[in-house]
């Protein structure tokens, strides 16, 4: 399997490691997904990402996360929003190892918070709801991550 790599060409990970490591392992030791797998610990999803799943994440880059309107992160990370946190981060979560190019013949995946991400596929692009999948198919031991672009929100706060 060939190595990871974001689209500004910074190596994610080596093949070696990939499929090795779980998916709390893989996010936090990419460079590119600090926020959400700190937002993990934060909102204690480690023991529950780290079974034996299978899951798909569609793990939101530290770009994305920064592009959310200003104060936003300083607010999911307070302890009291912390059920805030923990349902945005399950919208981000589906059961199950789905590649990329499964993803891409459902029209909508089912999270780990009961909600639905809506699923659009065009010339090779998958989205889900707003966001498009930009490094596909990281494998890990118990999963799947996709990055994407944006932090999908879930449709109770729209």
């Amino acid at each position: 399997m060939a190595p990871a790599w974001t689209k500004d060409g910074k190596l994610i990970m080596e093949s070696i490691s990939l499929g090795q490591k779980d998916v709390t392992e893989t996010v936090s030791l990419s460079g590119d997904f600090s926020i959400f797998s700190a937002a993990i610990n934060a909102a204690d999803l480690f023991d529950t990402l780290k079974a034996e799943g299978p899951y798909t994440i569609f793990a939101p880059t530290d770009e994305a996360f920064t592009s959310l309107p200003m104060g936003t992160l300083d607010y999911l990370f307070k302890p009291e929003n912390k059920a805030i946190l923990t349902c945005l981060l399950r919208y981000h979560v589906v059961p199950g190892r789905i590649t990329a190019e499964e993803v891409a013949g459902y029209n909508e995946v089912k999270t780990l918070n009961g909600e639905v991400l809506a699923v659009a596929s065009k010339y090779g692009i998958v989205r889900v709801d707003c966001a498009t999948i930009t490094i596909k198919n990281i494998e890990c031991s118990n999963g799947v991550i996709h990055a994407i672009d944006l932090v999908a929100m879930p449709k109770r706060w729209l």
